[in-house]
Parts: structure tokens; sequence; C-alpha cells
């Protein structure tokens, strides 16, 4: 069976979904019952307990103090169901590590929607007990989250703060600097009242664009699966195309020391006259392999419309 972007969208076509990515918008699409079967009949998804008897690797819980990522402790597959029952989400960590079936789906879905080779795709399962949930925050990722068991309510917005965030950010807490350096407004301290609910039962897709707040809260014990990307911006293309660059002269390559600001000028200035010389295609060539390769993966379009 195919694994790409319209087997995910389903009923949806890559054309209407491009549209939504496009304005940064989520898009919940439910699935009927004998739709991505491949996907959600995967042995070690039936559930929790066939997870944890397949896992090799240690698993993040959730501490209840902010509900977040960001404070967690690490817990072994024998210690996990434990915290489960004590109320703390479990989030276990690329998954596609013990599954060649999800690998391939991730490196399809990262070739249709044309990101960048240098993009951090993985899948990613959080079990979260009834009631329980993660508290409002964005991601500087891209996520796909398919619903395996039970329900959760997801609660979503806009976000007018930030555009195009470098890192993760939870309400609860401090942005770390260079965040707090390009925030437009006043980060919010709760959901903003333009806040929309989508209620994820078994087999529902949700598309979470990058920076969109968001909150969840599991109605019974949830099982869901997501495939998250963390894209390069063009900034991390250029930086990585600029060390390629300068690492084959040897003066960049010289020692630097804090009596050097005279030397350092004169390494500039070749860079600004060098500068006229760049184009978007050789750096492309540095960061994404063969110049050759499909011309809408390199701009960045989506492909596979229906």
């Amino acid at each position: 069976m195919e694994k790409g972007l319209a087997d995910l969208l389903g009923p949806e076509s890559v054309t209407e979904f491009q549209t939504h990515y496009a304005r940064n918008e989520p898009v919940c699409i439910p699935h009927g019952e004998g739709e991505l079967r491949g996907l959600r009949d995967l042995p070690f998804l039936q559930s929790l307990e066939s997870l944890l008897a397949r896992w090799p690797y240690e698993i993040q819980a959730h501490l209840p103090d902010l509900r977040d990522e960001s404070s967690a402790v690490e817990s072994s597959a024998a210690d996990a169901p434990k915290l489960f029952r004590n109320g703390m989400g479990l989030l276990f960590n690329d998954v596609d590590r013990v599954s060649g079936e999800l690998k391939e789906w991730v490196m399809n879905l990262r070739r249709d929607l044309g990101l960048s080779e240098l993009t951090y795709g993985r899948c990613l399962v959080y079990a979260t007990p009834d009631g329980k949930g993660t508290a409002p925050h964005f991601d500087q990722n891209i996520n796909f989250v398919l619903q395996i068991h039970g329900t959760k309510i997801w609660s979503m917005a806009p976000n007018t703060s930030v555009l195009n965030p470098l890192s993760r950010h939870t309400m609860a807490g401090e942005p770390d600097p260079e965040l707090a350096s390009y925030v437009l407004e006043p980060l919010p301290k709760k959901m903003p009242p333009n806040a929309k609910q989508f209620s994820l039962a078994p087999g529902t897709l949700l598309y979470v664009p990058r920076g969109y707040w968001h909150s969840t809260e599991a109605a019974g014990d949830s099982l869901a699966l997501n495939f998250t990307f963390t894209a390069p911006s063009w900034i991390d293309l250029f930086t990585t195309a600029l060390r390629s660059r300068l690492a084959l002269s040897p003066e960049w390559r010289e020692t630097a020391h804090d009596s050097g600001a005279d030397r350092f000028s004169d390494l500039l200035e070749t860079l600004v006259s060098d500068l006229p010389n760049w184009r978007a295609e050789d750096i492309l060539s540095v960061t994404e392999g063969d110049p050759s390769r499909d011309s809408s993966a390199q701009n960045g379009n989506l492909r596979g419309s229906r």
C-alpha cells in the first residue's frame, strides 16, 4: 500500500490541504472505520500494554505540575504503567526506530511536503490517562496527529504573538532569550478566547500547524500517533551552507582570539565582496544534495495532489 500524504489525508485532497497549509491553519479529518488500517492495526499500537511490551527505550513521563514535556522524568517500560495509573501522561519518542513501516511513512511524508532533507522527521506516541492532557503551548514543528484509541479534546488558537517560532514555548514558562527577541506582543497566560475545540475519536487525523497554540485533554484513556517534522528555516539552510563555504578557507579556519578584531574585520570584508556571487541554487546544493532533484520539492511545494 502507499504510505504518503494523500493516503494520510484520505477524504481531504492534497490540494485542499495545501490551502490550509499555506495559511498555517489546522485541519481535522475524520477517517472511516476501514481507512488507515495499515497504521491503526500496527501490533504495538493495539494497546498501551502492547506498546510497553515491545518498547526497548526510556519513556518520558510528564509530571503533574505543568503537564508538559518541559517538566518530565524518564521511566522504564516496567515502571511506566504505575506512573500512568497515577495520572501521568507518557511520551514514546522516535517510535519509527522500532518500525520500518513508520520509518517509510516519515520519509514519504517529508518528501510529499517538500521539506528540506535536513528536516528532523519522526513518530511519537502519546499515552494520556483519562482527564489528563498537555498544558497550552506551541511547537516549532508541524504535526499530524492520528488518534488510535480513546478520545482526546484539542483546544487550538492562532498565535498572534510569534510568527514562525524557532523554538517551543509553554504558556506557564518564560520564553527563551532568542524567542523573546522577536515576540510581537505579550505572550498570553491562558488560551485565547477565540480558541476552537476539536474532538478526536479513533481514526481522526488532526494537522497542527507550526506555532499554533494548543492544549489537550483525554476523555477516557487515550493513545495517539504523531508524525512530527522539525524543518530548518532559511536561517538554518544559509548558515549551514555558509559554514561549508567558509571551511574551505584556511584564513577563516584560523583560531579566533580576543586581540583579532582587525583580522576579523578583514575576513568580513572578503565575505561581503563574495556574497554577490552567491546563488540560491548553490546554497541548496549544499544542504539538499543533488540540485537536479524534483523542482517542486526544491521550492518547498506540496506534491501528490489528487
